[in-house]
């Protein structure tokens, strides 16, 4: 749960969730990358991703890149990187024919503060030698740059960018918008994005579902990618969690892996799991 800027990986959750996808109005070819399946498991399986893979079984990352349709040959963003344990998985799987880059938010955001400002830079700048180091693969496979001046020869070269459990602090930091709309100016035309969000209630007050909390209104979140430019493909359940209530008065914060109230009936919410999850994918729209 990426809570604090630039934090490093924490806890592990042991919940399942059903693997479900529900198709969108929207029929075109998805590109689902099932041929990918056995390379997507194999990443998962490596031996380097020992301590990674106690978080599979509530991240579901090979259901989860299949559904946003990553190939291996790919040239894929990572938004906001945090703890890296993403950009580990992607690394494996992406380093020898596709390329990662690390998307760091735009340092001139009005509510970072001087402190924020030089850690993005400073993770911005070690992005390409961490993945390699973790891989094993050289530096020069990855790559990292902030959303403050996207580079000319950047734009609309990216297949896919991931946007995972980010979009509520970009709400609170009031970003968004510009954030999205340097992304689409990186992807490609028909390239997509993809959003894994913790999830509100349909009918949760706004107050709870602002961002404040960590929780989204599934339907705000699509409305929110239309109205900077993209369409909704299709959804799934790959990463939902019925037993989150999505209601805690600590946000969703108070569940694994963060556990904001450390042992205070730690044993009830390890049982519940880490949060709900909406999983979207998004289409560039011309």
């Amino acid at each position: 749960m990426r809570r604090v800027l630039l934090s490093l990986a924490t806890g592990f959750g042991l919940l399942a969730a059903p693997v479900a996808v529900e198709a969108a109005s929207d029929t075109r070819d998805t590109e689902a990358c099932e041929g990918c399946k056995a390379l997507l498991e194999l990443a998962a399986a490596n031996p380097k991703r020992t301590a990674d893979r106690a978080r599979d079984a509530a991240r579901h990352p090979v259901e989860s890149m299949a559904f946003f349709g990553v190939r291996p040959d790919m040239k894929v963003g990572e938004y906001a990187p945090g703890g890296e344990w993403y950009s580990r998985f992607l690394g494996l799987y992406l380093g020898k024919q596709g390329k990662l880059v690390g998307l760091f938010f735009n340092p001139d955001t009005p509510a970072f503060s001087d402190k924020m400002r030089t850690g993005i830079a400073a993770s911005a700048a070690k992005y390409p030698q961490d993945v390699a180091s973790f891989t094993g693969l050289p530096a020069t496979r990855f790559s990292a740059m902030t959303l403050k001046d996207v580079p000319a020869d950047q734009k609309g070269t990216f297949d896919r960018i991931l946007i995972p459990r980010m979009l509520h602090n970009m709400l609170q930091w009031n970003n968004a918008d510009s954030e999205l709309k340097a992304m689409r100016a990186l992807l490609k035309p028909d390239g997509m994005i993809g959003v894994e969000q913790h999830r509100a209630k349909a009918d949760a007050p706004f107050a709870y579902a602002d961002g404040s909390k960590g929780y989204l209104r599934q339907a705000d979140v699509i409305r929110l990618m239309e109205l900077n430019g993209f369409e909704l493909v299709r959804k799934s359940e790959i990463n939902a969690n019925p037993k989150d209530s999505a209601s805690w008065p600590d946000g969703v914060w108070t569940l694994p892996p963060t556990f904001a109230l450390k042992d205070q009936d730690k044993a009830k919410y390890q049982a519940i799991g880490e949060s709900d999850r909406m999983t979207l994918l998004f289409r560039k729209r011309p």
